[in-house]
């Protein structure tokens, strides 16, 4: 319910900014209000076991730098994905998801925004995150130009997933893990939904509009007891995608849980959408 709480203060900033007139007040704090930002360590990160190595991308035009991890899957053949993280925590909060996806037979490139973590300390934004999610896919590409290379977004993350697949259409495929349809809409689920907020919300993550115009396969993936991001936020989000798909209901996942609850259906959604890997998912053992 802690994001819910947070989109209600955007709301209410809105509120604020449109009875004083701030704009300017409001362009500042959306980015912190949705991101929120941190350089703390996830307190399970060192008991997690995540075999990594660091990689440092530069970014923009300021000598700025993105914060990385490199983890390798064990068949060294493996397809790759780029992981887009959600809000709040930094990559060791994802270690535990990012391992996943190494055993589901993926070598993973997971990366910090700047603002997190130890990548270039600067207010996110939703151009910022877009910026970054790109210079991640172009270094990617350039470091492993013979490997299928696919998406991966977790919740916030996955609004910016789909925005890079619009920018690299060449991208094999594309997975959204209890993504929202926009920050319009989540802001609609809290009690300041009678807010005007349209009138000046400029970071609108508006992932929905964006899903007709892919044609790359797409994995959905969304639990029933999310009490983040609403079920049928996901569920909308499958209903507007007009390429290859496939939705997985995880009953009773969370917004944190659904790779671990349901690893044999992500395997064989997987090993039928992204057809590239299917030796490696194939090969792959239980996570």
């Amino acid at each position: 319910m802690r994001g819910r709480r947070l989109l209600a203060r955007l709301a209410a900033v809105v509120a604020i900014a449109a009875a004083a007139g701030g704009c300017a007040y409001l362009n500042e704090k959306q980015g912190e209000l949705i991101f929120r930002p941190t350089n703390a360590v996830w307190w399970g990160y060192e008991r997690s076991g995540l075999a990594f190595e660091e990689r440092w991308i530069p970014v923009g035009a300021n000598g700025d730098r993105l914060h990385a991890f490199w983890a390798a899957a064990d068949d060294k053949s493996a397809p790759v994905i780029l992981y887009l993280h959600g809000a709040r925590w930094n990559l060791t909060g994802s270690v535990t998801r990012i391992d996943r996806w190494r055993k589901l037979g993926f070598h993973v490139l997971a990366i910090d925004y700047r603002g997190f973590g130890k990548s270039t300390e600067v207010s996110p934004t939703e151009q910022l995150a877009y910026e970054d999610a790109e210079a991640a896919w172009d270094w990617l590409a350039k470091a492993e130009p013979q490997r299928p290379r696919y998406i991966v977004g977790h919740s916030l993350g996955g609004a910016i997933a789909a925005e890079l697949a619009l920018r690299r259409p060449e991208a094999q495929g594309l997975v959204l893990e209890a993504t929202f349809t926009s920050i319009r809409d989540m802001i609609g689920h809290t009690t300041w939904r009678f807010l005007p907020v349209g009138l000046i919300l400029t970071q609108e993550f508006d992932t929905l509009s964006k899903l007709p115009k892919l044609r790359l396969p797409l994995l959905v993936v969304h639990g029933t007891s999310d009490r983040i991001v609403p079920f049928e936020m996901g569920e909308r989000l499958f209903q507007a995608a007009q390429g290859p798909k496939r939705f997985i209901r995880v009953e009773g996942g969370s917004h944190h849980n659904l790779s671990s609850v349901a690893a044999e259906e992500y395997r064989a959604a997987l090993r039928e959408l992204f057809r590239p890997g299917s030796r490696t998912l194939e090969a792959a053992g239980p996570s």
